[in-house]
């Protein structure tokens, strides 16, 4: 018998999976969770944000940060060790795509829009310290789906914050944990059976009805689990006004 979500956020539709490659979008709610994972940071520069993410774009908004968007153009799986330890390996990609940026402004300054920080980041999802990519089969997804009852799967996220001006920038990372209860044998079979599955790293799709019962509990901050955490970016940002951001 399913465990109900009690202490567990009522915005909770959307944790691990992020926008789907190949033009699908998140869905209305999933937006809206993000929205309400939020907090909001004040004084915060305008920025560049360097994600095509619509739900990070959907926190930042929420967060009140005035931003515009522009994608780096990095080869993420070429960067790091993915069969390593997970923090190092965000906060290299994060890095790297600050550094795509910067690089590219340098070349067109205007691009920039009068905007004096960039925001990159990176996230990937783990199972006992493991990273998982997407499944390459149901039968892959179902694998995913059911060892999610042994222990609880993991978002780790990096965040770069830079400034344009300076060349300073503050990098950290943060980690969540989503506990998941057991899933009946048939639910689990259907859900591996869907082929949405196979688009979110690690099988996982939290937003799904079906799943959302079962989901025990979040160690973390929501909007961290969706992409972007903005205890961690408000952090960053004191870095640079107490003068604590370095060149990398």
């Amino acid at each position: 018998r399913p465990r109900g979500m009690a202490g567990a956020p009522s915005a909770l539709l959307l944790l691990l999976a992020p926008a789907m490659p190949g033009g699908n979008l998140p869905t209305a709610i999933t937006l809206e969770a993000a929205k309400a994972s939020a907090t909001r940071i004040a004084h915060f520069p305008p920025c560049l944000l360097g994600s095509q993410s619509a739900t990070r774009r959907a926190i930042l908004q929420a967060a009140g940060v005035d931003f515009a968007v522009l994608v780096p153009e990095v080869d993420e799986r070429a960067i790091g060790d993915r069969g390593g330890d997970p923090g190092p390996l965000v906060r290299a990609v994060a890095v790297a795509k600050a550094d795509a940026l910067v690089a590219r402004l340098k070349a067109d300054p205007g691009l920039a829009e009068g905007r004096p920080w960039l925001v990159t980041g990176d996230q990937v999802v783990t199972f006992q310290g493991h990273i998982r990519e997407k499944p390459e089969s149901s039968d892959e997804a179902l694998a995913f789906i059911e060892s999610y009852a042994r222990g609880p799967c993991a978002t780790v996220q990096a965040i770069c914050v830079h400034d344009l001006a300076t060349g300073n920038r503050a990098v950290g990372v943060d980690v969540a944990e989503v506990h998941l209860a057991p899933l009946p044998s048939a639910l689990a079979w259907s859900l591996a059976a869907e082929p949405e599955m196979l688009q979110c790293a690690g099988g996982l799709m939290i937003e799904h009805p079906a799943l959302q019962p079962y989901v025990e509990r979040v160690d973390g901050t929501l909007d961290s689990v969706m992409g972007l955490s903005t205890r961690l970016l408000a952090s960053l940002a004191a870095e640079h006004r107490a003068g604590l951001a370095r060149p990398d």
